[in-house]
């Protein structure tokens, strides 16, 4: 694909820049006037017609000009009449014979020809794309297809109550989406595959100014009795520096970066982690050295039983109650398509990794973190929940404010429906108690007697 963007940009400045040299032709034709023939009419002589005769005598024509004065000597001062008589000849008139103006010089049609190239160049884009990035999710699934049913009892819902398409669900040209469900530890697991936007032109071209991969993520939503209390992420450097603001969890639980080296791990990678007994837990020997042996395709390892997604990006929308949050099991991993001529050894990196996820999902059921660490994660999550009521007590307040007004009106209207008589008791009350209101408060104090 990159060889046909690079030929077809070539074309084009090519284009832009060349004339052609082509056999210069007249671009005049002179045209032959055509001899004009006067139609030969020839009229019956009727003029011995004694009927016509008789109309002749008895019809007297006044051959009298109603402008004939404008042409009175005596009129005007200085009327040239040898001008007046020069102008009663007939005028000659000389039509000049026009050219078509076509141009038979292709440079002539430059842009237009670039149109039409870039015209053709997008719709050989969109289709070899799309057609790729299907081949792409069709060789995954049919790699995984048999791992995934060893391991769910459903793999593909398409959320009818009858299912009708049990593989892939296409979601754009370049997402694909695949539910399993059906396994203990879990409700389900979501995959979902994000490709390139090969169908796009423009992407395509970006690609050559900021690169990036094809991913695989995978969401596992925990039971809330298989998942213990803790926060934790192993990602890429670039992943977690963009994690550690964009993500609610990360940026309130864990905002400290950690370099990998300090637990194993390849400098290419950061941790962020709440409890250090769980980072020393789930980072053994053996996770390690398989973290490290697929580091070049794992891109996040993200634990979390406080899951609500993105931070709020719009202040003016403030929330008036903590977002609802999961306990997920969230892997990210790249697919070397860049590396691999061949989608099907792309894919075929990436499969152990499936395994690696079952694994977690296991190790991660039997985590149980101690009395301290447990305390600790329960402090942190107050804190939380008090920080975020201190900063929504405006919004809270107007919030009610305006819902008790919303239901004076409410009430004052259904009191003007049903009787006059209860509409003036109401607006006295109502008076008074804007008087009592506005007027000073005095307290009262009573005095002895000696």
């Amino acid at each position: 694909m990159k060889y046909f963007l690079v030929i077809s940009l070539s074309i084009l400045i090519c284009l832009a820049h060349c004339k052609f040299d082509i056999e210069e032709v007249d671009e005049f034709e002179e045209f032959e006037e055509l001899p004009r023939t006067e139609p030969d009419l020839k009229l019956k002589d009727d003029s011995s017609s004694p009927i016509l005769e008789k109309a002749e005598a008895e019809v007297t024509v006044e051959d009298d000009d109603e402008f004939e004065h404008f042409n009175d000597e005596e009129e005007f001062e200085g009327f040239d009449t040898e001008r007046l008589h020069v102008d009663d000849k007939d005028p000659k008139i000389t039509i000049a014979s026009v050219p078509v103006p076509f141009h038979t010089k292709w440079s002539n049609y430059i842009m237009e020809t670039l149109l039409i190239i870039g015209i053709i160049a997008y719709f050989a884009n969109f289709f070899y794309g799309r057609s790729k990035n299907a081949q792409l999710a069709d060789i995954w699934f049919k790699t995984h297809k048999s791992l995934l049913e060893d391991n769910f009892s459903l793999v593909g819902d398409d959320g009818k109550i009858e299912i009708e398409n049990s593989g892939l669900i296409k979601e754009t040209e370049s997402t694909y989406t695949l539910w399993c469900s059906g396994r203990t530890c879990c409700e389900g697991m979501l995959v979902e595959l994000k490709f390139i936007k090969r169908q796009d032109l423009a992407s395509m071209l970006n690609q050559f100014l900021r690169p990036v991969k094809d991913e695989v993520q995978i969401k596992v939503d925990m039971n809330k009795e298989d998942m213990d209390t803790f926060v934790f992420c192993v990602a890429s450097k670039k992943t977690a520096a963009r994690y550690s603001k964009e993500m609610a969890d990360l940026s309130v639980f864990c905002p400290e970066r950690k370099p990998g080296a300090n637990y194993g791990l390849t400098d290419s990678f950061s941790v962020h982690s709440e409890l250090g007994e769980v980072s020393s837990s789930i980072l053994d020997a053996k996770t390690v050295n398989y973290i490290n042996k697929y580091s070049d395709v794992i891109d996040c390892l993200h634990f979390s039983d406080r899951y609500s997604g993105l931070k709020l990006t719009d202040e003016t929308a403030v929330p008036t109650k903590l977002p609802a949050v999961k306990k997920v099991l969230i892997f990210t991993f790249t697919i070397p398509t860049d590396k691999y001529a061949d989608p099907q050894e792309a894919i075929s990196t990436i499969y152990p990794l499936m395994s690696f996820i079952f694994q977690c999902m296991e190790r991660i059921k039997r985590l149980r973190i101690s009395k301290e660490a447990k305390s600790k994660a329960e402090k942190n999550r107050l804190r939380v929940e008090e920080a975020f009521l201190k900063t929504t007590h405006a919004a809270r307040a107007e919030a009610a404010a305006a819902r008790k007004e919303e239901k004076k009106k409410l009430e004052k209207e259904r009191i003007l429906k049903e009787d006059p008589e209860k509409q003036r008791k109401w607006e006295e009350k109502e008076m008074k108690r804007q008087q009592r209101k506005k007027a000073p408060r005095m307290k009262q104090l009573k005095v002895k007697s000696m």
